[in-house]
């Protein structure tokens, strides 16, 4: 029998791992039956899109409509009850993990260290919530993951111009989404202005090494009007097709759009928030956001919180410490690239003006996380059982977090007094 080709074994693992992560998403998506959280905002925008003319004033036009139109397009086909709202976002929630399977798949060249990768991605209990909430974050998030896979694939090749361009794409429909989707794609651009500048000033390490994130000879045909379509307009163009469906074709009713997300996004916020968080805090886990709580019996409730998986965000960390060390140090590109993706779009909140911040904004950077943690796992010098021993750990925290995490579960109040470790969780 022949052996099955490499790319096609590939699509078989990422079409397996979306169908077994978009199954486990659905089950008890529909509880509770009523909004959660941010819901009460996107729902009615989501249902306003649906009446033959668009009804005025626009609800929620502080973000872009992306998102909200998918949603009214779930609510079109499923209704408009609580699996209408919520079924695409398990939808961008698998994308995401297949993601970062291909992500895992770039960095690693290697089929086992991609699906663990993936797992505890899954683990992380951050992207569960995410994904079964009516939210705008889970649909950046798989966008924005699909068009970081493309750039890593495409940034050891002498010709990446077919998958920077399809990268570009994919971000701007992640920034379609909401703008956080943005800070990946800077990332990117930033990379690629790096290199170009030190190949202009004939850079050359004295020691270069095949593993070195930086080469003189690197994109040799990539010139500036490709770096232009790529990442600055295909990005504009599938941004603003998503304004289509609202506006047509009008200019000035565009431009308005975009004033209106500039102004809202960039305002300083005054008033608090319960669960509002800054982002040094994130990574920490130190202030999580309680989606739901509800009391269902004496001694029980149905919550979801969105705090994430200790046993997988707390070791991050360390594994980020040696991610960094390994790239400052050692030069290697797959260190460089899992550093920049982890850090460019959590350290972008740090440079916007408002102080209104929630834990949930770190999803993309928490998501990363993962790669570093199998970037670590996988030394040579480590036995090959140790990766796989984590993965269980991480499943293990994700199962000790699930009364938490899942409306459907339930749980005691005792159970759930004990999950909440730090007063302030509470």
């Amino acid at each position: 029998m022949p052996a099955v080709p490499k790319v096609s074994r590939s699509a078989v693992i990422a079409v397996a791992i979306f169908l077994a992560a978009h199954l486990a998403l659905l089950i008890g998506l529909a509880t509770p039956d009523k909004f959660v959280f941010d819901e009460v905002h996107y729902v009615p925008a989501a249902r306003q899109l649906l009446g033959s003319t668009l009804s005025q004033p626009m609800l929620n036009p502080m973000h872009p409509p992306l998102a909200k139109e998918l949603i009214a397009a779930s609510i079109a086909t499923f209704g408009d009850n609580a699996l209408g709202w919520r079924y695409p976002a398990t939808l961008f929630g698998a994308l995401a993990i297949v993601a970062i399977y291909l992500c895992g798949l770039a960095l690693f060249a290697a089929q086992g260290p991609a699906i663990a990768a993936a797992m505890i991605a899954a683990f992380n209990q951050m992207l569960y919530v995410q994904a079964r909430i009516a939210m705008l974050d889970i649909f950046a998030l798989g966008f924005g993951l699909l068009a970081t896979a493309a750039f890593m694939h495409g940034f050891r090749r002498e010709r990446p111009h077919a998958l920077f361009a399809l990268a570009g794409a994919l971000f701007g429909l992640a920034a379609s989404c909401k703008w956080s989707g943005l800070f990946p794609l800077g990332v990117c651009i930033a990379i690629v202005a790096v290199v170009r500048l030190m190949q202009s000033w004939h850079t050359l390490f004295a020691d270069a090494k095949p593993s070195d994130w930086y080469r003189p000879d690197l994109w040799p045909d990539f010139r500036l009007h490709h770096v232009a379509l790529c990442f600055a307009a295909l990005p504009a163009l599938t941004y603003l097709v998503a304004f289509v469906p609202l506006y047509g074709l009008s200019l000035p009713d565009l431009i308005e759009a975009q004033r209106r997300i500039f102004a809202d996004n960039t305002t300083t916020a005054i008033a608090g928030h319960t669960y509002m968080s800054s982002w040094p805090s994130w990574p920490l886990l130190a202030r999580p956001v309680w989606f739901l709580f509800d009391k269902t019996a004496e001694d029980n409730v149905s919550a979801v919180v969105f705090l994430g998986n200790p046993l997988v965000a707390w070791p991050a960390l360390l594994a980020l410490v040696v991610v960094l060390r390994d790239f400052i140090v050692g030069r290697r590109w797959d260190a460089f690239l899992i550093a920049a993706f982890f850090f460019g779009p959590w350290l972008a909140w740090a440079l916007l003006p408002r102080t209104l911040g929630f834990i949930y904004y770190y999803l993309p950077a928490a998501t990363a996380a993962s790669l570093a943690l199998v970037y670590v796992l996988r030394k040579e010098r480590l036995p090959r059982w140790l990766l796989w021993a984590y993965v269980g750990v991480a499943a293990i925290g994700f199962a000790a977090m699930l009364p938490i995490s899942a409306a459907f579960v339930g749980t005691s109040m005792q159970t759930f007094n004990r999950l909440m470790l730090f007063q302030s969780w509470i």
